[in-house]
């Protein structure tokens, strides 16, 4: 059985591309299975203590539609004892005022409901005004911008899977 499960959202691919390319940095499918949030079963969080979620910001600090639609079933898992790591796509240059803003609210409630926050990341290198997925300084999660910083991406994901490698014990 694979050791994490990453959970994502994605409407128009690009939080399912970069999903695809984390899984196969971790190792692939026998080390990450992935699973689509609009299809997720509340059982299938059960099965792993490691776990990552994928959201883009939509709109103006929105979910994705499908995390919308699941966000209040979150409830009914329990996440205590899970780590739990956090990426996340957007703009950072047309949505500066919430720029990751959906990476924030499922990490706050996924927080609330026992969830250890793993792969915090800096915010050097990003131009943004505010951020509901900054705590402390820094991300809660990985933040990526395809629209404005797409030559970063690959390196960005490099480095943060290296640092969610010693923080998931794998």
């Amino acid at each position: 059985m694979a050791k994490i499960g990453l959970f994502y959202g994605s409407t128009t691919g690009k939080t399912q591309d970069v999903a695809e390319t984390i899984q196969k940095e971790l190792g692939g499918d026998d080390v990450v299975a992935m699973y689509d949030i609009a299809e997720v079963e509340d059982s299938d969080f059960e099965q792993y203590s490691n776990i990552i979620i994928a959201c883009p910001t939509w709109d103006i600090g929105e979910l994705q539609a499908d995390w919308s639609g699941y966000y209040d079933e979150l409830d009914n898992i329990n996440f205590s004892g899970k780590k739990v790591a956090y990426f996340g796509t957007g703009d950072q240059v047309g949505y500066s005022e919430n720029f990751q803003d959906a990476m924030g609210i499922l990490e706050e409630k996924i927080t609330e409901l026992g969830g250890k926050t793993v792969g915090h990341w800096s915010t050097d290198g990003y131009e943004f005004d505010e951020s509901k997925a900054v705590k402390n300084g820094k991300f809660v999660g990985l933040a990526l911008d395809e629209d404005n910083q797409s030559e970063l991406t690959a390196k960005r994901i490099k480095s943060w899977v290296s640092q969610l490698k010693g923080e998931f014990g794998i």
